[in-house]
């Protein structure tokens, strides 16, 4: 799979990390999917947003609803590292 910026290092938040055992998912297939481009669920505004992002070196962040429940992927601006969390944590 093409990816469109490196993810830097990957960080699982405590609560991503249980929501995700719990429901017996993987991570992986999210993080393939967001570094790729396929922001899924992000609404049209941040998916402009994460396009112009690609360029300027600016903060990309995808929404996806899994099993687990809603889940956020974020990229820092200088792709130094990506955060894997769920919405109430942050």
């Amino acid at each position: 799979m093409d990816t469109l910026f490196p993810l830097g290092k990957v960080v699982v938040t405590p609560g991503a990390h249980h929501a995700f055992k719990e429901a017996g998912e993987q991570l992986t297939p999210y993080l393939n999917r967001h570094a790729s481009g396929d922001w899924s669920e992000t609404d049209p505004d941040e998916r402009r947003d994460n396009v112009s992002a690609l360029d300027c070196g600016l903060a990309i962040r995808s929404t996806y609803y899994t099993s687990a429940g809603k889940l956020w992927i974020l990229t820092e601006a200088d792709r130094s590292a990506t955060t894997i969390l769920m919405p109430e944590e942050q």
